[in-house]
């Protein structure tokens, strides 16, 4: 279905271009016809101006007269063989060339620029001729810039089109994965309960408080994957929390499950509590995904910082690590959902994290740094409107 959706795209763009090529083809063809028709008029003008000077005809004088008034909307300037005004003129600004003495050399030069002059042989001994030149005429401007006004409203439309294609592309996408998310959710409840009360009955038996206890944690974890699942697609209740805590709860859990050539560093630079509006099991979500991220990047070993300060009417938490860091290709990419450069994994981690920050927290989430060999440095900004 996608790639006969694609095909299909392919086939209109491939149509639109071809017409939009084709008029513009067509449209230089009707310019040039034009423009040799508009130089056919201005000889015709020209030689009728010869005529009436050199006879006293009446009828010859009469017609002359109606060719130069046919002429309504082609610019004509009468010039000696030096490229001087001789004072005859058509369908130019009478007021202009009255105010301003160079206004008809100006045109003259402007009119050299696109069109050959017209010569008249005026006598033969010595040879005298005249030069007349002459601009386009309103028509034949509107159908030269025609095409240029199409590719801009071409390119317009599509650009309208592939904004609204991705707006909605993410929008679905957007859907799908909040859908799964709840149905995931939908799917832990019924063995959770299940398994909740066959602790219980595991509790009453003596000799199995130990392992009652650890079966518990993770039950509580079970519970609180399903709670951030259950949450995804649906505007979370904020309050209001301390940052320090949270982040320091989750370091220590992924502490707990990392090697010990990992080293977890927390520096508050404020000193101070710092407290927000946050969803904590949301936010702890995102720290816990960037912590894991950290981890794969460094393979076991390295140092993992985590840096947190109030300025500015703003909270900003960097977490850094000294792991593999981004090769510069993948950058724009790693929010995207399902990219990974892991084996394992739906890459769904950071694309989730960048949603929980920046659509119902406000904020936003980051690469800060990021070389390669040497580490990564990700960034969360909490919106100042939602500092406590």
């Amino acid at each position: 279905m996608f790639s006969q959706l694609l095909n299909w795209r392919t086939l209109l763009a491939t149509v639109a271009i071809a017409i939009v090529i084709g008029t513009i083809f067509y449209s230089n063809y009707l310019a040039k016809k034009i423009e040799n028709d508009e130089r056919r008029k201005v000889k015709v003008w020209v030689e009728s101006l010869k005529t009436r000077s050199t006879t006293d005809d009446q009828a010859a004088i009469n017609l002359t007269n109606v060719i130069a008034n046919e002429n309504i909307d082609i610019p004509i300037i009468g010039a000696d063989e030096n490229d001087n005004p001789i004072g005859e003129y058509l369908n130019l600004n009478a007021q202009k060339v009255k105010s301003d003495s160079s206004y008809l050399r100006k045109k003259i030069i402007e009119f050299k620029k696109s069109h050959n002059a017209i010569k008249v042989e005026i006598s033969k001994d010595p040879l005298i001729f005249n030069n007349y030149y002459y601009g386009d005429s309103e028509l034949l401007k509107e159908v030269q810039y025609y095409p240029i006004i199409q590719l801009v409203i071409v390119a317009f439309f599509i650009f309208i089109t592939i904004v609204t294609i991705n707006v909605r592309n993410k929008s679905t996408q957007n859907q799908v994965w909040a859908g799964m998310a709840k149905e995931a959710a939908h799917q832990l409840g019924t063995p959770l309960s299940s398994l909740k009360g066959w602790l219980e009955m595991l509790k009453e038996i003596s000799g199995n408080e130990k392992i009652a206890a650890e079966m518990s944690k993770d039950l509580d974890r079970l519970n609180l994957v399903s709670e951030r699942f259950g949450k995804i697609g649906s505007k979370p209740q904020l309050e209001s929390a301390d940052i320090m805590n949270q982040i320091e709860t989750m370091v220590n859990y992924i502490k707990r499950r990392s090697s010990e050539k990992v080293s977890f560093t927390i520096n508050n630079k404020t000193q101070s509590n710092i407290t927000a509006q946050i969803n904590p099991s949301l936010f702890d979500w995102v720290i816990e995904n960037l912590l894991k991220n950290a981890l794969d990047a460094m393979e076991g070993q390295g140092q993992i910082k985590i840096t947190v300060e109030n300025e500015n009417q703003q909270i900003k938490i960097d977490v850094s690590d000294t792991g593999k860091g981004i090769e510069k290709k993948n950058m724009n990419a790693i929010f995207k959902p399902g990219f990974t450069t892991k084996k394992r994994g739906w890459g769904l981690g950071l694309s989730l994290s960048k949603r929980i920050i920046e659509q119902y927290h406000e904020g936003h989430l980051f690469v800060k740094s990021s070389e390669v060999g040497k580490g990564t440095t990700f960034r969360i900004i909490l919106s100042s409107n939602l500092i406590h």
